[in-house]
């Protein structure tokens, strides 16, 4: 099975990048079932859906999907575009934050563009009383986002949090320089496709990788954002926080919409901080591809709503 998925996953992601699959799915996909995964393709759906997950007791991030840009003026839209995000989620009063990647701020034009414009928008962030997370993306880009972050934190900003991907060989080293900055850490496995040069290419290593990267950060003075929707690793870390007295303000569970509302839910009733990571607008297939390709079952749920119709 471990094989199997493995391969689901190596085929969703190459149909990530196939453009008949992509204009297909843009004209039928929320339809057959992308919008169980995506909280809409405008701002206004994505609001409602937030308020909702409020309603419930839920926190939640903002994310308005898109991929890297190849313009400085493409990058400035993407400025103003948060901007208005930032702004709305604080009009609203909504419980949510907001997480962006630095290729959609002009990572890949110039480093200090996407810093300049990742600090305009901390400040607006700062002045609305909002926190927002650097996102992060394929390997080829770790580095320099690291080296994002770490300035921004050296000039001030304390409303940033970070990102990081226990499937890389790399993190591990990466979390132990962080570590001193009491950061704000999301952990995620990691939904890129990566050669096993720079990535454990076994699930079980990842996992392992991951319980290793959970309880570091868990021992440190920072936050730590536990983005899984593995069971049995979300009890590890209930009995893991219990076992050394560690507060219930300094982790929350993290997963994504639509994904184990049940267990989304079990959590809340607990006591447990729950937060659920929303992301809409017009380019979601990226997205939606890397969360097929993170559980392939979810295919499944796609095909038999195509059956029905």
């Amino acid at each position: 099975m471990p094989s199997l998925n493995a391969a689901a996953r190596t085929a969703i992601l190459a149909a990530a990048g196939n453009r008949v699959t992509e204009r297909f799915m843009n004209r039928y996909g929320m339809r057959l079932g992308a919008s169980r995964f995506v909280a809409g393709e405008t701002l206004d759906q994505c609001v409602e859906v937030i308020r909702g997950l409020n309603q419930q007791g839920f926190k939640c991030n903002a994310t308005e999907l898109g991929e890297a840009v190849s313009s400085e003026a493409d990058a400035s839209r993407a400025v103003e575009d948060y901007r208005h995000l930032l702004e709305r989620l604080a009009g609203e009063r909504l419980r949510a934050n907001v997480a962006i990647k630095l290729t959609l701020l002009g990572l890949d034009i110039a480093e200090d563009l996407a810093e300049t414009h990742m600090s305009q928008l901390l400040d607006v962030a700062r002045g609305l009383g909002l926190t927002m997370r650097i996102d992060m993306e394929e390997s080829s880009h770790v580095e320099a986002t690291l080296r994002i972050y770490r300035r921004l934190r050296e000039r001030g900003y304390e409303n940033v949090g970070m990102v990081l991907q226990s499937y890389l060989y790399r993190t591990a080293s990466d979390l132990d320089s962080l570590l001193p900055l009491s950061p704000n850490l999301r952990l995620v496995k990691g939904a890129y496709l990566e050669s096993r040069e720079v990535a454990f290419p076994n699930k079980s290593d990842v996992d392992r990788s991951y319980v290793r990267l959970m309880e570091a950060a868990l021992l440190g003075t920072g936050y730590t954002a536990i983005a899984t929707h593995d069971e049995q690793m979300i009890e590890h870390a209930i009995d893991f926080v219990a076992g050394r007295a560690i507060g219930k303000d300094r982790f929350e569970f993290q997963m994504l919409y639509g994904v184990r509302p049940q267990l989304q839910r079990s959590l809340l009733a607990r006591g447990y901080t729950v937060l659920v990571a929303t992301s809409y607008g017009p380019h979601w297939y990226p997205f939606f591809m890397r969360r097929l390709a993170e559980r392939p079952a979810n295919v499944l749920f796609l095909a038999r709503n195509a059956v029905r119709r």
